[in-house]
């Protein structure tokens, strides 16, 4: 989509601007409840979230969501998307636990729909673990950052980016991982990639 490209160019404006500019026309021709006309709506949440506009970003998401749920149903993987949508600003609003049950409710779904593995799943992970944090629950945080941080490993491999995303989220978490076995493997991997 060209609005999240602009978005992630450092671009928010424009990307709120072409995103708008999209839902305008997409909503008369197809309808609200279209799922090109929800894509643009979510689209357009994201470039608000991008401006900082939390809140007006959180009540578009959830109209997003509500009305893919009735339309796509639950476990529909637009209404996930939705979902984790939601609970990424209602964090960035400081309201971590709202955002840590719908990070988990979306957790367990993919987990039945995609499978443990599937780089959704471990986004979804990756999202709790990172909610945990924001609540204090240090420990919890890291024991899911190790375990999404091993399994990016072996279904991704160890350089690929969501892996070397969880290796930091992992040494940032602020709490003692599981193990000093892990902090080797950290350290070990480190320094096999700088050659030292």
């Amino acid at each position: 989509m060209a609005s999240d490209s602009l978005r992630q160019a450092g671009h928010p404006e424009q990307a709120f601007v072409l995103a708008e500019q999209a839902l305008n026309r997409l909503q008369p021709e197809l309808g609200p409840d279209h799922p090109h006309t929800l894509s643009s709506r979510n689209n357009l949440a994201i470039a608000l979230q991008g401006l900082g506009r939390y809140q007006e970003a959180a009540d578009l998401h959830q109209r997003v969501l509500t009305d893919r749920e009735r339309t796509l149903g639950p476990d529909h993987p637009d209404t996930l998307a939705s979902r984790n949508n939601l609970a990424n600003v209602l964090g960035a609003l400081g309201q971590h636990q709202e955002a840590a049950d719908l990070h988990q409710r979306t957790l367990t779904t993919r987990e039945r729909t995609l499978g443990p593995d599937h780089p959704h799943t471990l986004g979804s992970r990756n999202n709790l673990a990172n909610a945990l944090r924001a609540l204090g629950r240090h420990q919890e945080a890291a024991d899911l950052h190790q375990q999404t941080l091993t399994d990016r490993e072996r279904v991704l491999g160890p350089d690929h980016p969501d892996t070397q995303a969880s290796r930091n989220r992992l040494a940032r978490v602020g709490a003692q991982p599981p193990s000093g076995s892990v902090v080797r493997r950290l350290l070990d991997g480190f320094r096999n990639r700088s050659g030292g």
